[in-house]
């Protein structure tokens, strides 16, 4: 009976021997496991920094595009915008110049002949002809106001619409 003991320590030994070798293996197991999803993690990490630095370089050379378009519009709209001035300049020129001879023309309206009613005629008719003059000069003056708002008006919109062609159209449309 003394041998049953022993038999007993040595089966206990063994069935330790055996739990400390089915735990290695499972620490193994979980040490690999660990390991492989660790490499996984830093691959999937790489990718995505890898595609935001991509993605990033792409926003910003389409920034770049979008802001050397609008850079192209705002100089051809400041162009156009010098000519039209220009051209306002050259048209209120002419404009004074047409004042200018409606005045001479209204004060030589006042040279009357000698007969007393040709005379109250002829001021008459140089007071109406300094009232057209008067008129005349104001349209003129008025007409140059409109022509320069609507012809900036005109260039700030049309600057718009080629901004906005410049734009890239998008993929999917709300039609």
């Amino acid at each position: 009976m003394k041998a049953l003991p022993w038999k007993a320590v040595g089966l206990l030994l063994m069935l330790l021997a055996l739990a400390g070798a089915l735990y290695g293996a499972y620490l193994h197991g979980v040490t690999v496991t660990d390991l492989a999803w660790k490499a996984k993690w830093a691959e999937q990490i790489s990718a995505q920094s890898n595609a935001v630095a991509t993605t990033t370089s792409e926003y910003r050379t389409e920034e770049q595009r979008r802001q050397k378009a609008a850079n192209q519009v705002a100089n051809d709209a400041r162009q156009e915008q010098t000519a039209a001035l220009t051209d306002a300049a050259v048209a209120d020129a002419a404009g004074n110049r047409l004042r200018v001879e409606a005045g001479k023309l209204a004060a030589t309206a006042s040279c009357a002949p000698g007969d007393t009613g040709a005379a109250k005629r002829g001021k008459a008719a140089t007071r109406a002809a300094m009232v057209l003059s008067d008129l005349l000069g104001r349209t003129d003056a008025r007409a140059g106001e409109l022509a320069k708002a609507y012809d900036q008006s005109r260039i700030a919109g049309l600057a718009c619409n080629r901004f906005v062609d410049a734009l890239p159209k998008p993929l999917i449309t709300s039609e």
